[in-house]
């Protein structure tokens, strides 16, 4: 009994931190192309950059100060009362911008959400009691009057507080750095990825920190602990080498997706098939940070995904050899710990790469609604045949998972080349589900997203699966659509 109790605590923990880290993953990742814009500017034009140019070097204090931050809690506004939230999110940024004078990235992270949810509240206490023909002066003047005083409350108050805290983690990071301690930090960063913390651990905690600092000295080695893609890499080759089975055979495959695509959810399966191998990306990890550091390593902005193509493009003149390093070092390591922990394994076969993938989804669905979470079903996918398409009525089909990024992405590729195979002139795209496109003919899910893609678009045909890289439900869907 008192072992249930522990296993739902510590359940019911790991489900509030995911929950938590999708909240301010959320709010950076849709724009993670405005930061790596600003990464590569940085890495031109700044003094020590590849090109240096004063008059374009410019456009990098005000990117960081100003665009970043509001698009943050613009963002961040959004995810919780929709336009309105997303208006009156910036609105409370501003305050906080111009109340301090380091990149309030945590402060709009704090500001936006909260002040939407004022707004919301606010809606929510008035609906329906607004007379007819006034309802847009109310929702004008109250997103303008309720705007206003909470961003001279973020003013006053907030963004100095803000700006204190950051210079805290700011001295605590460079505490870490000169105390040569900074490589610890993979012990806790390697197995909170598998937990998938990883978006917020890289993108809402060591970003905006790594962000301040790239703006003082022109690169961060913070950006470089999540992203690293050299323990993955390690852990799939040992697969390759001395893997059996189905792993084996779809390894090669994954060190491709990892380290060339920067998906690093790829591997996290291959370590849930066997747990021990979370020691060899913890020591890869380690390994590759301490390199860094020895070297001298950073990026000038974020390295979104996590692939090595990514790293070649944010890192600064001069740093190449330090950051191949650094990715080397950890691959190499994590590679020998993740052979000789598979040799000398004793866990049976009995668990598959399907098994293993399965089980990462239960995992990842845990800090979703209960409603989400709650949908189950059979090992095959399940399609809603209550509202199946026509071929001639479908010319899209949209992939979708939270971030629109990962295994849609995946899901997507391999769905698409199977129609261009099959002569099927459909397009095939990926999106987040919040952003799935209103003439999305067929939607495609993992099961535990399905009632929310139908929330979001129910005219549609929702199909679910289980494994975005290998479902039969792609060759029935290919088969149908020739037809």
């Amino acid at each position: 009994m008192a072992a249930a109790v522990t296993e739902n605590n510590s359940g019911g923990l790991r489900v509030g931190v995911q929950k938590f880290g999708r909240l301010l993953s959320g709010m950076v990742m849709p724009n993670i192309g405005a930061f790596i814009a600003w990464g590569l500017i940085t890495a031109l034009f700044i003094p020590t950059g590849w090109i240096p140019n004063e008059y374009l070097a410019k456009l990098v204090d005000p990117t960081i100060k100003y665009l970043l931050p509001l698009l943050i809690g613009y963002t961040g506004g959004e995810m919780i009362h929709g336009k309105r939230g997303a208006v009156i999110g910036a609105i409370a940024t501003m305050g906080v911008i111009i109340g301090s004078d380091i990149p309030m990235f945590l402060g709009a992270m704090i500001v936006g959400p909260i002040a939407a949810w004022i707004l919301k509240q606010f809606d929510r206490a008035i609906e329906g009691k607004i007379r007819a023909g006034f309802e847009m002066l109310v929702n004008n003047f109250s997103i303008g009057i309720i705007g206003g005083l909470i961003m001279l409350g973020t003013y006053s108050g907030i963004g100095p507080a803000v700006e204190g805290l950051t210079t805290v983690l700011a001295n605590g990071v460079e505490a870490l750095v000169n105390a040569n301690l900074l490589p610890l930090v993979n012990i806790i960063i390697e197995p909170a990825k598998v937990l998938f913390l990883n978006n917020a651990i890289n993108h809402g905690i060591l970003s905006p920190i790594a962000a301040e600092e790239s703006v003082r000295t022109g690169k961060s080695i913070l950006f470089m602990l999540e992203s690293n893609p050299g323990p993955g890499l390690g852990v799939l080759l040992a697969y390759c080498l001395v893997g059996r089975g189905s792993a084996k055979q779809s390894a090669p495959g994954a060190v491709i997706i990892h380290f060339l695509g920067g998906i690093h959810e790829i591997y996290f399966p291959y370590i849930l098939m066997n747990p021990r191998l979370i020691l060899a990306v913890m020591a890869g990890g380690v390994s590759g940070t301490f390199m860094f550091q020895l070297l001298g390593a950073g990026l000038t902005g974020p390295a979104s995904p996590g692939s090595i193509i990514a790293y070649f493009l944010v890192t600064p003149k001069g740093g190449y050899f330090a950051m191949l390093a650094g990715v080397i070092v950890a691959a190499v390591v994590s590679f020998l710990l993740s052979v000789l922990l598979l040799k000398t394994s004793k866990q049976k076969e009995e668990e598959s790469i399907e098994e293993a993938a399965a089980k990462m989804k239960d995992m990842k669905a845990a800090g979703m609604t209960k409603t989400a979470a709650a949908v189950t079903g059979a090992d095959q996918a399940i399609s809603d045949a209550a509202v199946q398409l026509k071929p001639e009525d479908v010319h899209k089909i949209v992939f979708a998972c939270d971030a629109g990024m990962g295994s849609s992405a995946m899901g997507a590729s391999v769905l698409r080349k199977k129609m261009q195979q099959a002569n099927v002139n459909v397009t095939v795209v990926n999106s987040a589900i919040s952003e799935i496109p209103s003439d999305a003919d067929i939607v495609i899910t993992q099961k535990t997203l399905t009632d929310r893609a139908k929330g979001k678009i129910p005219t549609a045909e929702h199909i679910s699966i289980d494994n975005f890289l290998k479902s039969p439900e792609y060759d029935k869907l290919v088969d149908r659509l020739k037809g």
